[in-house]
């Protein structure tokens, strides 16, 4: 437990910080995870369909601070190449 008024507050902060982190982290994981699916079913339409949500997820959460820029970047990437291997 905190023993100042100080350190209670940025508990809370943190606690509520945390909440949001995960709440996101959890949004773009979801999201390359049902992209990534449709991938290895061979489903390219659903994955071209699926494509702009997962990438603004994943700039969103940048922006934000959430993932890095470059860990974003990193997968919309990764993604794209996944996308072209499709036939």
């Amino acid at each position: 437990m905190a023993n100042t008024k100080s350190a209670a507050k940025r508990a809370r902060q943190t606690e509520r910080r945390t909440a949001a982190n995960k709440r996101v982290s959890t949004a773009v994981k979801t999201q390359l995870r049902l992209i990534r699916a449709a991938v290895a079913a061979g489903k390219k339409a659903e994955a071209l369909a699926l494509l702009p949500t997962a990438t603004s997820a994943l700039d969103k959460a940048a922006k934000t601070g959430r993932i890095h820029k470059n860990k974003a970047d990193r997968h919309k990437g990764a993604l794209a190449r996944q996308l072209a291997g499709l036939k």
